[in-house]
Formats: structure tokens, sequence, C-alpha cells
């Protein structure tokens, strides 16, 4: 979206619109966006077959439509490839196309900040002439490109670091005297103590977006003692940048353009003010148009509007996931994953995985419920098999603590996130 003249602590007029004038703009544009949908992505003919678009003009009637949830979308993709029909444009008509984890497969269109990430790089302090150095990923999946369209929609020089190559990074760091960093919260904190090894000056960075995990208390204020200002945003590669932070520090802004709607998890209904529930998007994006649209993660929506002047809709930030499947370093972890590793091993009869943190990192324990052995020796090759297991299937390390029948809690968990949030 391109800025238009307002005050430059905000990236246009749209954020400090009167609310009721988003509502009735986001509502009058219904009727025509179900019908676009329903006419051009084929998988919404066949969902929204008995729909009239006409009818649908308000938060009732869209919260009567079927919710779309992207724990579907792997299967529907392989059912109806390449995309599952929800693609408006023909895919050779794309600018690029991503292989998310899962694998679930999304199309970048080719025009200018498709991801509608600029607003929440403004609200992060990055401006026009800035060097940003941005470690996403740019290798399949739409992370590093989400990012780098944004940066370069304001006017930033986008150091296209990816992931990885921490000394060559650092390095760049230090030549390149880069103002910002994009990344995952946990990679900013390896750089920067990479190039305190080094004796490689990364004082450039003065602020930081960061997406992909959850940035913490504790991680929040080491980087404020470094001089970093860090912000976070909430993206997706189907919906782009959901929320972001602004240096108010009261939640996470809705961004324009989009419907959000909490409800309860394993329904489509939506929850009062301030409940915990599932996060369900609608995009008004033409390529790749998603109505109701249900992330599988959770959140809350605060009352009333930021001090920081922005009038959208707030959110209480990540707060889990409605499936259990739970992000870690970046990636997310799903419950079937942990089924396929254990699978490998028919002495497992039952088995839990925790994420926690120890050292600002996020961790995994894989624990296991076996019969006995008759030797220790046993028990730790069992154990070491188990952590390459787990490492194939998530393509991260983990421990393993193996356990004796009935040891672990029967409350039908697979992935416990056993990290603070507050």
């Amino acid at each position: 979206m391109t800025a238009v003249a307002a005050p430059q602590q905000h990236f246009d007029d749209l954020e400090i619109q009167n609310p009721a004038r988003r509502e009735a703009a986001l509502m009058a544009a219904l009727p025509d966006h179900v019908a676009h949908a329903k006419a051009k992505a084929p998988a919404y003919a066949g969902i929204l077959a008995e729909i009239d678009p006409a009818t649908v003009i308000d938060r009732d009637a869209l919260a009567r439509l079927p919710l779309i949830r992207k724990s579907d979308l792997t299967g529907l993709q392989t059912d109806t490839p390449p995309l599952g029909g929800f693609d408006a444009i023909a895919p050779g008509a794309a600018a690029r196309i991503f292989a998310s984890p899962g694998p679930i497969y999304e199309l970048e269109a080719p025009r200018a900040d498709y991801w509608a990430c600029a607003r929440a790089l403004h609200a992060a302090g990055f401006r026009r002439g800035d060097i940003a150095h941005n470690s996403f990923s740019y290798h399949l999946a739409p992370g590093g490109w989400i990012l780098d369209g944004g940066l370069r929609a304001l006017g930033c020089a986008v150091v296209a670091a990816g992931v990885g190559n921490t000394e060559n990074q650092v390095q760049a760091i230090a030549q390149l005297r880069p103002a910002g960093y994009t990344g995952t919260p946990d990679f900013l904190k390896t750089l920067l103590d990479k190039g305190d090894e080094l004796g490689l000056d990364c004082s450039s960075i003065a602020k930081a977006l960061v997406s992909g995990g959850a940035l913490f208390p504790s991680q929040r204020a080491d980087y404020a003692e470094r001089g970093i200002a860090v912000l976070q945003a909430y993206a997706t590669g189907d919906l782009g940048v959901i929320a972001y932070e602004s240096a108010a520090d009261q939640g996470l802004i809705i961004n324009e353009g989009l419907i959000v709607e909490i409800v309860r998890p394993g329904t489509g209904d939506p929850v009062p003010e301030g409940e915990v529930g599932e996060l369900v998007v609608t995009s008004f994006n033409r390529e790749t148009p998603l109505i109701r649209f249900a992330t599988g993660d959770l959140s809350a929506s605060m009352p009333g509007s930021s001090p920081c002047g922005r009038t959208n809709g707030r959110l209480k930030g990540w707060l889990g996931r409605a499936d259990q499947s739970t992000k870690v370093k970046g990636m997310f972890v799903h419950p079937a994953q942990i089924a396929a590793a254990i699978k490998r091993h028919p002495e497992v009869a039952k088995a839990r995985l925790v994420v926690a943190r120890s050292g600002e990192k996020d961790t995994m324990t894989l624990h296991c419920e076996v019969g006995p052995h008759s030797a220790l020796s046993q028990e730790e090759e069992l154990a070491e098999a188990l952590a390459r297991s787990l490492h194939d299937v998530t393509k991260m390390k983990g421990a393993v603590e193996l356990h004796n029948l009935g040891d672990l809690a029967n409350d039908g968990k697979v992935i416990e996130d056993a990290r603070g949030y507050d």
C-alpha cells in the first residue's frame, strides 16, 4: 500500500482513521470479495456454492461461513495441486512460489509489498535510506521475502543475509553498519554474541523487527541494554503480516485490510472480547483470497486502541496453538511429527515433547515411556536412536528422557509448551 500524507510516526492515514469508518469500509468490501473468491478461486466455488455473496454484509453473516483450516491445506493441496484451488490467478502468473513446512505451498504476486509488511517495519522505526540486515530464510519458505519486500517498499537497502553462516553475517554487519535487523528473536542474540567473541563491532544495529518465534521479556530487556529497540510482528506465509507492535508496547495492532475474529477452538463461533480463542483471518488479497482462514494460533482481543494513536484493534499476542503444534526456533513442530518419530521405535508406549527455554534459547526434550531394559547400554542406545529420529522429522536437535510405563500424565498432550510468556 502506498503511503499518503500522515505524521512521521504513522505509516499513513489509514492507521489513525476513525474505527467505525474502518469497520464500515471492511464490511462494505465483503460482498464483492466473497463474489470474487467464488468466481476466481476454484476451491471457493465449491465451499461457497450455497452462499449468496450479497448477503455477507456484516460480522454475523461472515461468522456463518465455513472455516478454512491451515492444518487442512497440505491435504487440500495434495488433492488439488498445486495450491488447493485457493489461488485466483494462474500459478505461472506469480512472481514467486514458496514451500513452507507442512508442506504448504504459497505464491507471491508481482506487486510491491505483497505481504503488507512495510507498515510493521515503519512502526519499528525503519525509514527510507536505512540499511537493514535481514536474517530470515530466502530458501523455499517466504520469510525472507516478506521482510525484504516491506523493507524495499519503505526505501531501505537490504542485506540479504538469510540463515546460518553466523561468522560471515557478523563480518557483514561490522563492515556494512546496518541500522536495523530483521529475523528471529533468538538469532539476533547469536549474532551479537558472535560479534563480541570475534571482537567485531555490531553496535550500528539500533532497531529490530522480529518474528518467527516469541520475543520474551528477558530478551527485550537484554537488547534494550545493548541499545536496540526490538518490536515484533505476527505473520504467516498465507496471510503476510497480521499484526505488529508499536513503541507503545501495548499489544499487537491488527494490520489494515484484514478482518480478524477470535473463535472458540474446534468451532467457528466468535468468543467474547478478551477470551482466548483461535485466530481466524479474512484477507482481501485478490490473488489468494482467504476467507475465515483458521490459523491454529491462539490469541485474545484487547479493548480500546493503542496509546501510540493507531486505532485498529489489538491482540494480546501469540498464546499457543489450538492444535498443540508449537513453534520452536522459528519452525513449527506438529503432533504428527512426534508420532512419526516414535513409530520407528516399537519399544515406546507413549511420548510427550516438552518445549522449554534454557539460556535464552528454545530447547526440546522428548519424554518417552518404555518397558524395562536388561542393561543401561540398551537404554542409552534407544535414547540415541530416538534423538536421531526426532532430528530426522523436525530438523532440530532435542534431548531424550526415558520413563517407566505409566509415568507420563494421561491428559492427551503430545506437545507441551513449558515456556513462560508473561
